[in-house]
């Protein structure tokens, strides 16, 4: 990739991002993950830098690389952010500060994969585990079909999966797989048996840096989803309605949420967004995901589908993990300057709208 903010790999975006923080007089501090390297045999681990002033009652989360691969794009957004010196300008005059969590998922990030060293999808392990796990039957009913014992799928595998969609619709395949799962720890979307690393990091950093604050914001990074280089605004979790007007005030009437139907994505369960209602349930919550859109539906899917048979597979040749690692990448993330530039100016206005949102809090106290 061309773009000075756009990077080729973890290692590279985690080395970018220290440079900007540097650059921007902030402190970087980092959260390893034990005992597990990446890719390229580097550390892994979760940077963070806070901006504005130390103590304010008004936060805004950014976070990047939830979903692993998906960090590419959301990194690029959090290294422009170090940069952008009016921005800094106003927060250091200002009453918010900034919280930038790079590469929450730095397993998935570095090994080009949507989930974390356990296979677990962090958009669906922020659930309460002391009671029983969600089922997914329509799930349970596709898994064979969705991880084959070989890939590339044989002809009736592809045929199976095509009479499935023309049967029930692309809709219903997409709220099967995306859902969520809790029963299959080698499948697509699953949601874990506990709170994992990255979740329980999440928790922590809320805890430490937002335990004063009565208002907090949250953008969660992520990529996959709509038309090319469109960055749909939407609400999922345990959100209730004043929440949800709250976020449209802030990110304008065109923000959508599967609560009133107003998005195609599902309402998952246990998005990493509901550790902060969970942990902060007493203070004003406003938070969203941002989706940018890449590549066709069913064509991520099938890429995902061939990163699940890989971690099933670590003795795959290595020109086949390559490429479909590579494949997964670029479902995720384009080489493409015109879009990295809408990815940038779409998250520029998100941010500047989520300050000016918290600025303005005592309006909705």
């Amino acid at each position: 990739m061309t773009n000075a903010v756009f990077s080729d790999s973890y290692r590279q975006a985690r080395e970018r991002f220290a440079t900007a923080a540097r650059a921007a007089g902030a402190e970087v501090t980092s959260h390893v993950i034990p005992g597990i390297t990446g890719r390229e045999g580097e550390a892994l681990a979760t940077d963070v830098v806070r901006l504005g002033p130390a103590r304010v009652r008004r936060m805004l989360i950014l976070t990047s690389g939830t979903h692993g691969v998906e960090g590419f794009c959301g990194s690029a957004a959090q290294i422009a952010l170090l940069g952008d010196e009016a921005l800094k300008s106003r927060l250091d005059a200002g009453s918010v500060a900034i919280l930038v969590v790079h590469a929450i998922n730095p397993y998935g990030f570095s090994w080009l994969s949507r989930t974390n060293e356990d296979n677990v999808d962090l958009n669906r392990n922020s659930i309460d585990f002391s009671q029983p796990l969600p089922i997914n039957d329509a799930y349970a009913d596709l898994h064979a079909l969705l991880v084959p014992p070989t890939w590339p799928p044989d002809d009736d595998n592809a045929r199976a999966i095509a009479d499935y969609i023309a049967t029930h619709g692309e809709a219903a395949y997409q709220r099967a797989l995306t859902v969520g799962q809790y029963a299959f720890a080698d499948g697509l979307f699953y949601g874990g048996r506990s709170a994992v690393w990255s979740t329980r990091l999440m928790r922590g950093l809320i805890e430490t840096h937002a335990k004063h604050c009565d208002a907090i914001g949250w953008i969660d990074f992520h990529t996959g989803l709509g038309p090319p280089g469109h960055g749909e605004k939407i609400c999922v979790g345990a959100l209730g309605a004043e929440e949800l007007t709250r976020a449209r005030a802030w990110w304008g009437a065109d923000l959508a949420s599967p609560v009133d139907g107003t998005t195609v994505a599902s309402n998952v369960g246990g998005p990493l967004l509901d550790t902060l209602r969970s942990a902060r349930a007493d203070a004003q919550i406003t938070a969203m995901a941002i989706e940018y859109g890449t590549v066709p539906l069913i064509d991520m899917l099938h890429r995902l589908r061939a990163d699940a048979w890989l971690r099933q597979h670590p003795e795959a040749p290595a020109a086949l993990a390559s490429s479909i690692r590579k494949a997964v990448q670029q479902a995720f993330c384009f080489d493409d300057p015109v879009w990295q530039g809408q990815i940038l100016g779409q998250a520029r206005v998100a941010i500047l709208q989520a300050v000016l949102g918290l600025e303005r809090t005592s309006a909705w106290d």
